[in-house]
């Protein structure tokens, strides 16, 4: 277990500037969880700089991070829409009073754009959990973290959605299961495997099934010879192969579709939030679960490096420095071919809020 870090390293600070200073984030730790007292009133004025930086904010998937004229970190959120949810916080806070005092700090904004709103949530969620800013309440959300079992066992073939730590448990019985994800979300997970398996009846393809299994397996067409052909295509569905994805899509729509036309509204809604669902897990997302275990991956551009640190397999860290491009070429050769396009995309949108005067 993480040891707290101190309050000193939970104010880190960096020298203000027009352009984005040095962000290193602590490796390790998990501060107080306490907002501090600004003596600021939540009717003042908010930073006109911090408001134009708004209009350079992608309208896509991402993470935010606000600092105060100091440099210091005060707030790291997600949004669906980075532009509109960054806007928010200069209109009606609704029911987010509390947020007002820092609204009135905020001298600057950084931002990640996420490949999804998956992607974005699971980035939150590390970062927090390295470092709970002093206006975050939590370490990014209430969602569980969980997995997919995929059983092709002849006995138990199956999906189902568990805790990480069944990966670092597996027994005997796990030769014939593989795992996928992680995911967060473990009731919309469930609702994605729910819709996979109506599709997908692996679960009905055991070995010599008797009474109500022999039935159901009638019902649903399927045997036992059935099973290593459904169990692939549920594999090429939870590894997001866009031709799986999109047949079992069309597949539920059509469902959905028939059950609504048949007026069974309540079986319509259901195979929807199962679609739904489908989209959530089957979205790009290599934040959480990289490929590889430990790397730097950074992007540059007008002076900024911007630099993501991967440990144990997810981003752990963001920071954003000054830096000639010379003195940048190490981190830049050092980055992953497979990530290039995420760090010069970030290292761009880095400089572009940085150009907002303050």
């Amino acid at each position: 277990m993480r040891q707290p870090v101190s309050a000193t390293r939970a104010q880190e600070t960096v020298a203000p500037s027009t352009a984005v200073p040095s962000t290193a984030v602590p490796s390790t730790g998990v501060p107080s969880t306490g907002v501090p007292s600004t003596g600021v009133p939540s009717t003042a004025v908010p930073t006109t700089g911090a408001r134009a930086a708004v209009r350079q904010l992608p309208r896509a998937p991402g993470v935010y991070r606000f600092r105060d004229a100091g440099g210091h970190a005060l707030y790291l959120g997600r949004a669906t829409d980075l532009r509109r949810r960054v806007a928010s916080y200069w209109g009606d806070l609704g029911d987010r009073p509390h947020l007002a005092p820092m609204v009135a700090r905020i001298a600057r904004i950084e931002a990640v754009e996420c490949a999804s709103e998956h992607e974005a949530a699971f980035l939150e969620r590390s970062l927090l959990e390295e470092r709970l800013l002093p206006w975050n309440r939590t370490a990014g959300g209430q969602e569980s973290e969980v997995v997919v079992r995929l059983d092709r066992s002849p006995s138990r073939p199956g999906l189902s959605v568990t805790y990480p730590s069944a990966t670092r448990s597996a027994g005997p019985r796990d030769v014939a299961a593989e795992y996928f994800g992680p995911y967060l979300g473990g009731a919309r997970v469930r609702l994605a495997v729910a819709g996979l398996l109506r599709v997908v009846p692996l679960h009905h393809t055991a070995e010599n099934p008797a009474g109500l299994a022999r039935a159901l397996a009638v019902r649903h067409g399927v045997a036992a010879g059935d099973r290593d052909a459904l169990a692939g295509a549920a594999a090429a569905v939870l590894r997001r192969e866009p031709a799986a994805v999109e047949a079992l899509r069309r597949d539920l729509a059509a469902r959905r579709d028939e059950a609504a036309r048949c007026e069974a509204f309540e079986l319509a809604a259901r195979i929807h939030a199962e679609i739904e669902a489908t989209d959530w897990v089957t979205a790009p997302q290599r934040v959480a679960g990289c490929a590889a275990a430990d790397a730097a991956v950074s992007g540059w551009a007008r002076g900024l490096l911007t630099t993501f640190e991967i440990r144990s397999g997810r981003i752990r860290s963001w920071r954003i420095s000054r830096a000639s491009e010379r003195r940048a070429g190490l981190a830049l050769a050092a980055t992953p071919q497979d990530w290039r396009d995420f760090a010069d995309r970030n290292a761009a949108l880095a400089a572009a809020l940085a150009l907002v005067p303050a």
